[in-house]
């Protein structure tokens, strides 16, 4: 039998990996519940935002240790210490899945390293929860996380990923969503479709699939959609296109000086891609 059936803890030392809700507080398993109040150390994001979560279900931490992206590399030697004394330590993020898109995943790295047991608590995750209700049933998903904050940079990663074909899962914060949206329309061609995923588990939950043509105009009509947290789910390259990175980026430099129809019978030329195919890629871009 798994000792940790019966307790929560492992009898060697050890790093559990502990997910907490998103919004709703009733998502946080027995498991989770048991393994927080069971450890010597809570490693968290932000202390004073997880002693509330602690609060809200009677846990009282008997050391609370902030692990965050200004100084994961210095709390990873002081929770290898802990370790190395005897003591079990559980980490958490703000919401969700410690290590995704979270500090989290170099501290796990050093501590593995160190030889130390990393055991998870499995509970929620934004990338999967928003999967989970997107519908998209063709090929796999990969998650990218954030995009670059800078425009030139998040158009330039996103032209790297135009002949992707699994669904791509993105998170984005609130001050950037629009912006990043009206740039994939742009890369991606308006008519591919996205899914809006605001605030999942919370209060004000609103979850929208929609063409990226229609996105930008999506956060005009309500000025709260713009607030929260999000996570963009991108459908895959259409197999069929056979349009290569390299022809569509042909395409929107010619379409950015000459007429539509004269940049695309020059990309056509200048990379062989198909005409037909090229031709709907313009018409998508210029709507």
């Amino acid at each position: 039998m798994n000792e940790s059936i019966v307790s929560p803890l492992f009898s060697a030392p050890s790093l559990y990996v502990v997910a907490t809700p998103l919004g709703n507080l009733r998502d946080l398993s027995p498991r989770a519940r048991d393994t927080l109040a069971a450890v010597d150390v809570v490693a968290a994001e932000d202390t004073r935002h997880s002693q509330k979560l602690l609060d809200a279900f009677g846990i009282r931490a008997r050391r609370l240790l902030a692990v965050h992206g200004h100084n994961e590399q210095q709390a990873a030697g002081q929770i290898i210490e802990c370790l190395a004394q005897g003591e079990h330590v559980a980490l958490i993020t703000d919401a969700g899945t410690p290590a995704i898109s979270d500090p989290g995943a170099r501290l796990v790295a050093r501590v593995r390293v160190a030889g130390f047991t990393v055991s998870p608590v499995p509970g929620a995750c934004a990338a999967v929860a928003a999967l989970s209700v997107a519908g998209i049933v063709e090929g796999g998903f990969r998650f990218f996380g954030f995009l670059p904050a800078k425009e030139a940079s998040r158009r330039e990663a996103l032209m790297a990923l135009v002949d992707e074909r699994d669904a791509m899962v993105f998170y984005e914060a609130p001050h950037r969503v629009k912006a990043c949206v009206v740039d994939m329309a742009e890369v991606f061609g308006g008519g591919r479709e996205i899914l809006i995923a605001r605030e999942l588990t919370k209060l004000h939950e609103e979850i929208a699939m929609m063409p990226l043509v229609d996105a930008g105009a999506w956060f005009d009509a309500d000025t709260n959609r713009v607030r929260g947290e999000f996570v963009l789910i991108v459908r895959g390259a259409d197999v069929s296109s056979g349009i290569d990175a390299a022809a569509l980026r042909v395409l929107g430099l010619l379409l950015d000086e000459l007429p539509l129809r004269t940049a695309v019978r020059l990309a056509a030329e200048i990379t062989g891609a198909p005409r037909k195919g090229l031709y709907a890629h313009a018409l998508e871009r210029r709507r």
